[in-house]
């Protein structure tokens, strides 16, 4: 239901694209949500109203969900109250962000496989909770007024989507 609103919102052709899901969740050693694999399946990686960036599975490094979740292992602080999930342990998978560095998150629990509420962390750098699906969320950042500190329906962006695109395509 929210993918297919993001879809009518966005005047979107969905892709149908094909994803090594199996691959994937292997080497997460957990499962991701189903609505986040239709939002890959129909979009791909890109940027929403040209400013929500989206992880997916993309040619271009910087919408890599893989390749940046990779890097946040590394980069991930052991005093983080929210660090970088490794497989067997709690911690948060980014899969979407902003210009205005807003972060977008699910809070893994190794322990319940199949719950992903999401976390996000707008620029004052407080985390909030939503539960809620992955496609809502993005949804009601795009859309909704009284979605605060995180909607962005007071910049009056064009409702669109953009793919993301490797350095060799711009």
């Amino acid at each position: 239901m929210w993918v297919q609103r993001l879809i009518e919102l966005t005047r979107w052709e969905p892709l149908g694209l094909s994803v090594g899901w199996e691959s994937i969740e292997s080497e997460l050693q957990l499962p991701l949500p189903a609505d986040y694999k239709e939002l890959v399946e129909a979009f791909g990686g890109g940027t929403f109203c040209e400013s929500v960036f989206f992880l997916a599975q993309s040619d271009s490094p910087a919408f890599d969900f893989v390749t940046q979740w990779r890097a946040s292992l590394s980069a991930s602080e052991a005093d983080d109250p929210h660090p970088a999930y490794s497989p067997g342990r709690n911690g948060v998978i980014e899969w979407g962000a902003t210009e205005w560095a807003d972060q977008y998150c699910w809070l893994v629990d190794a322990q319940h496989p199949g719950k992903y509420p999401i976390l996000a962390r707008g620029d004052a750098g407080e985390w909030r909770k939503f539960e809620m699906s992955t496609s809502e969320f993005l949804y009601r950042v795009l859309t909704d007024s009284d979605f605060k500190p995180f909607g962005i329906v007071q910049y009056a962006l064009e409702p669109e989507f953009q793919p993301g695109r490797s350095v060799g395509d711009m």
